[in-house]
């Protein structure tokens, strides 16, 4: 008899990750170069944009925990305008729910999740920093969970989890069964560098997504 069972149940841990679909962290240098080198320049009006971002970020966090939807309003989808993501030939799908079902484990897995997800390629993952206690990265293996919904296994797909606050960037090869993140890019630096580097990679990505 199949189980049903939910995605947040089931995945809570990259341990887990590996266990329930035969993943493997790469160790290979050239397997994510995509979130370092070599990146696209930004523009001066870029810049002044994220300084501006990220004051408004420090000017709500003051209040402490900021919900997924406020920080989709405030950072997040003006990220994604500054990329032109959600312009065409982009299209982005929100709150998706998906089902994967795993064959040799007569299991079903379930569940919904609150992401902006491009072209099937690119996942936006917002988390409120309070349910992770304010680490992003412990969002990691349920993110590479859903990302192993996606239809289009042929070409790698790649996901941003943030808080706000911190950023991780993940890649995941399918066929290859291979993934890995990057380091933590995070706006509790005094200089703005990582935050610059964010929106980076984001175009990196977008060029990706073009190729």
């Amino acid at each position: 008899m199949v189980q049903l069972i939910g995605i947040s149940n089931a995945i809570t841990s990259l341990n887990e990750v590996d266990r329930t679909f035969h993943l493997t962290r790469s160790n290979e240098a050239t397997f994510f170069t995509e979130w370092f080198e070599p990146l696209p320049a930004l523009t001066e009006s870029d810049t002044e944009k994220l300084n501006f971002l990220k004051e408004r970020y420090v000017y709500y966090a003051a209040d402490n925990s900021i919900s997924e939807g406020t920080l989709n309003f405030i950072i997040v989808a003006p990220l994604l305008e500054m990329v032109h993501l959600c312009d065409p030939p982009f299209k982005i799908k929100a709150e998706q729910a998906v089902k994967i079902e795993l064959e040799d484990k007569e299991m079903i897995l379930q569940g919904f999740i609150d992401a902006l997800v491009v072209q099937n390629q690119f996942w936006v993952v917002v988390i409120e920093a309070k349910r992770y206690g304010f680490n992003a990265s412990l969002a990691i293996p349920q993110t590479l969970a859903y990302m192993m919904a996606n239809p289009q296994r042929q070409k790698p797909v790649f996901g941003i989890v943030t808080n706000g606050e911190d950023y991780l960037f993940v890649k995941l090869n399918q066929e290859a069964k291979s993934y890995d993140f990057s380091d933590k890019l995070t706006l509790s630096k005094r200089m703005n560098e990582d935050f610059y580097q964010v929106l980076q990679v984001m175009k990196q990505i977008k060029n990706y997504l073009l190729s």
